[in-house]
């Protein structure tokens, strides 16, 4: 059963891999103009905002990568891979705290083995 649970997930990431790299997750027709690690680079600033349990605002650099990134990219980084340190519900709530007008990304869920 182990065996078929570690295919079946890797099999998994190799889908989510190629939805991120499409775009999947974001408001239709809207696209990020950045890859997943492109993305995930100029974000860097918000780190600490979105650690687990963070009290810390995001900082005017944070703020700043989230309004230029868009809603498409940033969508793209909360639909993919995990991401060791970051709070995916944190993450959601950054456009909100940086005064960024963005739409809901949609969730791209998936249950556990």
């Amino acid at each position: 059963m182990k065996l078929f649970c570690a295919k079946a997930l890797t099999i998994l990431v190799l889908i989510m891999v190629g939805l991120v790299e499409q775009g999947q997750g974001q408001v239709p027709g809207q696209t990020c103009g950045s890859t997943f690690f492109g993305a995930l680079v100029q974000l860097i600033p918000c780190r600490a905002a979105v650690a687990p349990f963070s009290m810390v605002e995001p900082p005017l650099a944070c703020c700043n990568a989230i309004k230029t990134l868009g809603q498409p990219c940033l969508c793209v980084l909360i639909n993919g891979p995990p991401i060791t340190g970051i709070d995916r519900n944190m993450a959601l709530q950054l456009p909100g705290k940086c005064a960024a007008n963005f739409e809901p990304c949609k969730s791209l869920s998936l249950s556990p083995c």
